[in-house]
């Protein structure tokens, strides 16, 4: 006499449903990043060789293309309402100081705008953002070869 043996169930679940999501959501991912756009200016900073980095992302900064254009926060803004909105994003800040980070094409003439205005807005100080100069060789450096 045989007798039947226990059927054995699985108890794991169907991922199949779950996997299709997943596909699902990536795609859609995919498509949607694609039409994120950055807004960004493009500006070439002059070059210095001493300088320290600055940790302190509390500061207001205004960024001066190379037509002149003045941009606080991504959004220009002319020279008459540059100080105004100086003085809206300084009263927000504990440390008053504002940098300026322009193209190095920049006439000094629009960056003097930019210091005036900081300056009238009650900033405490302005600093000016450039980007480290690349080291170049010494004189010993280059005898050696």
């Amino acid at each position: 006499m045989q007798f039947e043996g226990r059927r054995r169930t699985s108890n794991v679940p169907n991922l199949t449903p779950l996997i299709d999501i997943v596909f699902l959501l990536l795609v859609f991912f995919m498509l949607t990043s694609h039409f994120v756009r950055d807004e960004v200016l493009n500006i070439d900073l002059p070059e210095a060789d001493s300088g320290e980095a600055l940790d302190e992302p509390q500061q207001v900064e205004v960024i001066i293309n190379e037509e002149g254009d003045y941009s606080v926060n991504s959004q220009r803004v002319s020279l008459e309402a540059l100080e105004q909105l100086l003085v809206t994003e300084l009263s927000e800040q504990k440390e008053k100081i504002v940098r300026i980070r322009g193209d190095e094409n920049v006439d000094l003439g629009i960056a003097i705008g930019a210091f005036d205005a900081a300056r009238k807005a009650g900033a405490s100080g302005v600093d000016i953002v450039t980007i480290k100069h690349p080291i170049t060789q010494t004189s010993d450096q280059r005898s050696d070869r």
